[in-house]
């Protein structure tokens, strides 16, 4: 009878303080206005930009401010990938052109100077591509045209079924011969905004340059392609890679009372794609992070662990930024119960992934009756984040916010990725909901 006392008991005191911190979050909530700035006065923060550099000065900046305990900067050595000029792309049809929207993908070379004019061919599969061979391939642009399956509810599952031809399509079609490539943008809403995103080169194929262009018009070069086969393409860019730059992690820190040596990290991604302002993509990841900790701290809350609120740089071109963290964290032998990561969206959050063994994975969705009152049901098995990815290695159980999912592809690595896409009530529920999930994690551990 006394351990059920107890029981009831902690999970009183846990439902009260939990409350306080999604009271805190809704009513006086700053993780808004700091985006607000990230995104308005500073805006596209791509890895070297001078963006990034005046990201991490401000969130530095801003825990500062909120006088964290302590607050450094990790130096990260990351790549820099610079666009140009802005893309021009045709489709031809006979006499007629048609000028359609076009995007470079992060991390392509420029075509040449004028740029390159070809017939194109349609694939939808890396397979397909294979079985056309060489013959029916040279000196064509190809054009990857799988869309994201509408019937996944998880538009996740959708993404991961469709992305590779955007990573690897380039290099697929060179070692066929092709002279360029053009892939669909990953997004299942049909709309006139192309989506970029990285893709990277096989040592030894070809290299090609590559493009993404919008799904309508992806569905307006299918057509056309369908009513003449010798339909042609044109498209120019000038994107080019420098030198890798010197950039910075941003890291703040609450320092733990009775374990100060072992460590809660939670954060997301300060970089974001270059034409958008990375208001989804992942400034709301960020600014919930510091947010999640600023809640703790005004709540009086003396954690048992060193908390700690990490601003990753380069996630979206070469994760250095998660791979330094961690490369740190073990050469100073540092102890990582558990990291959480935001990077889905500021939106409605449902629940969280969780990375670990099966013990670790009961012991948190035994919390889930505390998450309840939130809509926040979704506690399991799933993904943590990338930037948290490679503290796996030691160990360290990662969780990663689930938001839903239903409009992200929406604005993903798109110029539509504004400050007005995000509710300021939905990215204030997701900070409170990292900062109950701290709580729980800091004061009953994960064994």
């Amino acid at each position: 009878m006394a351990n059920e006392s107890n029981a009831q008991s902690d999970y009183q005191t846990d439902s009260i303080f939990i409350r306080k911190i999604f009271n805190t979050s809704l009513r006086e909530g700053k993780s808004y206005e700091w985006l607000r700035h990230l995104t308005q006065q500073i805006g596209s923060r791509l890895s070297g930009s001078e963006g990034a550099a005046k990201a991490v000065i401000y969130t530095k900046s801003v825990m500062e401010q909120e006088q964290f305990d302590k607050v450094t900067l990790q130096n990260v050595m990351v790549p820099h990938w610079v666009r140009g000029a802005k893309e021009k792309a045709q489709i031809i049809s006979g006499k007629q052109k048609t000028d359609v929207p076009i995007a470079a993908l992060g991390g392509s070379v420029a075509t040449p100077k004028g740029g390159i004019k070809a017939k194109i061919i349609e694939v939808k599969s890396f397979q397909e591509l294979r079985d056309l061979g060489a013959e029916k391939v040279k000196g064509k642009i190809v054009f990857f045209n799988r869309p994201m399956d509408p019937t996944k509810i998880n538009t996740f599952e959708a993404y991961a079924g469709a992305v590779e031809q955007r990573g690897m399509g380039a290099s697929e079609a060179g070692k066929l011969g092709a002279v360029g490539a053009i892939v669909r943008s990953m997004t299942t809403r049909l709309d006139d905004v192309p989506h970029t995103g990285s893709m990277r080169y096989v040592s030894g194929a070809p290299i090609i340059p590559a493009a993404a262009i919008t799904t309508n018009g992806a569905e307006l070069l299918s057509k056309t392609l369908k009513a003449n086969p010798e339909t042609e393409f044109y498209f120019e860019q000038s994107c080019e890679t420098l030198p890798d730059a010197p950039s910075h992690n941003v890291i703040g820190e609450l320092k733990g009372k009775k374990d100060p040596s072992k460590y809660i990290a939670v954060g997301g991604h300060l970089d974001s794609w270059d034409f958008a302002q990375g208001a989804h993509d992942d400034g709301s990841g960020c600014v919930q992070s510091i947010e999640a900790v600023r809640i703790l701290k005004a709540l009086g809350y003396q954690p048992n662990n060193t908390l700690r609120a990490v601003m990753f740089m380069n996630e979206e071109n070469g994760l250095k930024g998660g791979i330094a963290y961690a490369d740190s964290a073990k050469s100073k032998k540092e102890t990582h119960i558990a990291a959480i990561e935001s990077d889905r969206g500021g939106f409605t959050p449902l629940g969280f992934g969780v990375v670990g063994t099966p013990a670790q994975k009961a012991r948190i969705a035994q919390w889930s009756k505390l998450f309840a009152a939130y809509g926040i049901h979704e506690i399991g098995p799933g993904g943590g984040g990338a930037d948290i990815g490679p503290l796996a290695q030691q160990g360290t159980v990662l969780l990663g916010l689930i938001p839903d999912s239903q409009r992200y592809f929406d604005y993903h690595h798109a110029s539509n990725d504004k400050f007005e896409a995000v509710s300021k009530r939905e990215l204030d529920l997701g900070a409170a909901a990292m900062a109950a999930m701290i709580y729980l994690i800091d004061k009953y551990g994960v064994e």
